[in-house]
């Protein structure tokens, strides 16, 4: 695929508000016949726009009550220990996000946890001992104002090339 059109908007537009949606009710929703819109769906899978599909589960319920941003500062930034630092985060099913940040510090975590008890413990035992880890620097979430993973597809021009 090199370009979305209106109708590959629509079809992301609508699985990012509800993936569990039929193949019919998909069309019906975007204006496709069936068959239409399960070659467009699988070229969009394919082609790696739709990465996959998952529950989103509210972490209140299950006892995460806590979610803490982590800035994470590395001892030194080079391409091997940065790796390694790397590795060993995507390991840790506590950190539910990593970005590598410009500015102060080198990644930015969200990290969930039960309590703060429980945080404190993670930090001590796990963050702090991640390899090259200089310094942590936490901030904690008072209460979520917005928590929406869904990207603003309306910006998205039906012109605009894929990358």
């Amino acid at each position: 695929m090199e370009t979305l059109d209106k109708f590959d908007i629509a079809i992301l537009q609508e699985l990012q508000a509800d993936g569990r949606l039929t193949n019919a009710e998909l069309s019906t929703r975007v204006g496709l016949s069936a068959a239409p819109c399960w070659r467009r769906v699988r070229a969009l899978e394919e082609g790696g726009y739709i990465k996959g599909y998952r529950a989103e589960i509210d972490r209140h319920k299950i006892g995460l009550g806590v979610l803490a941003f982590v800035r994470l500062d590395a001892d030194r930034n080079n391409g091997d220990v940065t790796r390694q630092l790397e590795e060993a985060i995507r390991a840790i099913p506590e950190v539910i996000s990593c970005h590598y940040i410009s500015g102060t510090g080198t990644f930015e975590l969200q990290v969930v946890s039960r309590d703060l008890n429980s945080f404190s413990q993670f930090a001590r035992e796990v963050l702090i001992n991640l390899p090259n880890v200089k310094d942590l620097h936490t901030s904690f979430s008072l209460g979520e104002v917005k928590a929406n993973s869904a990207l603003p597809l309306g910006q998205v021009s039906d012109k605009h090339p894929s990358c």
